[in-house]
């Protein structure tokens, strides 16, 4: 039965669970979801720290008219904090040193000229002391949370886990995946294809998406032949996988053997054809004990962009720690964005239109539609960095409304 879209994506979300947690180094974590809390380990910074190369005083001496200081030694960076002996003397200080205790304030050597060993102040003194010091606890105090479970793990939160120690990180399950493409019709890239035929090009735009997702991918691809789908889907379906993506057959023709043969292999539809454009013979379900399965369109353009708005947003789901399911992360959503010119759709159903987003001078997304030729066009899709989705109660969409862009 033809459902909506809306009714579809929260099908499709409610048969996403979230993956058990895995631990694993620190190295392999980069883009993983974070499973645990990190918390400071000690306060950050961990001490008095001096933030520019120069040196460090007593402010009180120099707001007392002192401008001249003999410089007893230096303090460098990584060495322990030896004080300052004599309050009317200097001490050298480097960045990231800690501030030596006993002074308050540092200044840089562009404000001062050194001259045997002694230090001539060329600005005049703060109102307060604190100034070039990065002070302890300033930005966290120990103890204090860092990252929580749901935050995708890039360079500079892999860098926070380890400057707390974090050797080994909890992170949830990268998605195990099958991409599955079928038709007689595809052959290999390598090949050279028939006048009948055409090369397998959707796997190949599944897996890249897909990764991007943190998913783990297989690629397979099935004929058409009743007997060797049948024992192809029985094998992929009983691997382990997490979810089998199938690309084509799921449609009416003669050869789409799919969606039959899904149902005697035990695999519940939940919903078969969508109220879109493109994507209508969309095909969703799901295996006791099993994957679940997708069964997009094998039109290229059709493929890719029901992949976006339904398979994408399920990997994200399932690859967010259960006790995440209020972060941002947690559920793809679309992004406001302005239509640049006028469109018009005759049948009133949902559209997906790709489109190049860009900012205007005055921080407007725009949304210039592109010329792509039916869903068989896939390098149409060239130079597409989101979709916008219409909904299907209107024909008429004019330039300068605003509508919900799905990033491609």
């Amino acid at each position: 039965m033809l459902i909506e879209v809306a009714e579809a994506f929260a099908r499709v979300l409610a048969a996403a669970r979230p993956l058990p947690p895995e631990t694993v180094p620190l190295p392999r974590a980069a883009g993983r979801i974070l499973a645990e809390t990190l918390t400071a380990d000690r306060d950050f910074p961990p001490f008095n720290r001096v933030a520019m190369d120069g040196i460090a005083v007593v402010h009180a001496a120099w707001a007392g008219g002192q401008t001249e200081f003999a410089i007893e030694r230096t303090q460098y960076a990584g060495a322990p904090a030896q004080p300052l002996q004599n309050p009317q003397n200097a001490i050298e200080v480097m960045t990231g040193a800690v501030l030596p205790p006993g002074t308050d304030v540092v200044i840089r050597y562009e404000d001062i000229l050194l001259t045997d060993n002694r230090a001539a102040i060329q600005i005049t003194p703060p109102e307060v002391p604190g100034v070039n010091i990065h002070r302890q606890a300033a930005d966290r105090r120990a103890g204090d949370a860092l990252l929580r479970p749901g935050t995708r793990l890039g360079p500079a939160e892999l860098a926070v886990a380890a400057t707390v120690g974090a050797a080994e990180l909890r992170v949830t399950r990268a998605a195990r995946v099958a991409v599955v493409s079928t038709g007689d019709e595809l052959v290999g890239i390598n090949e050279t294809p028939l006048p009948h035929q055409i090369r397998r090009s959707n796997a190949y735009a599944l897996q890249a998406l897909f990764a991007q997702a943190g998913a783990d991918v297989s690629l397979f691809h099935l004929t058409d032949e009743l007997v060797a789908l049948r024992e192809g889907l029985t094998n992929i379906l009983g691997a382990g996988f997490d979810a089998v993506v199938l690309s084509g057959a799921v449609s009416k023709g003669r050869a789409d053997h799919l969606p039959g043969l899904l149902r005697e292999l035990h695999v519940v539809e939940i919903f078969h054809e969508v109220n879109q454009r493109p994507g209508k013979p969309l095909w969703f379900g799901a295996r006791a004990a099993g994957p679940v399965v997708f069964g997009l369109p094998g039109n290229p353009v059709s493929t890719f962009i029901t992949a976006c708005r339904y398979v994408r947003p399920w990997l994200r789901a399932v690859q967010q720690p259960a006790d995440a399911a209020e972060t941002p992360a947690a559920v793809e959503a679309p992004a406001p964005a302005m239509l640049t010119v006028d469109i018009h759709f005759k049948p009133l159903l949902a559209h997906f239109v790709p489109v190049r987003l860009t900012v205007d001078a005055e921080g407007r997304r725009l949304a210039t539609p592109l010329r792509v030729g039916g869903s068989g066009d896939l390098a149409g899709l060239v130079g597409a960095t989101a979709f916008l989705e219409f909904p299907p109660e209107l024909a008429v969409f004019p330039a300068g409304s605003v509508w919900p862009a799905w990033a491609l």
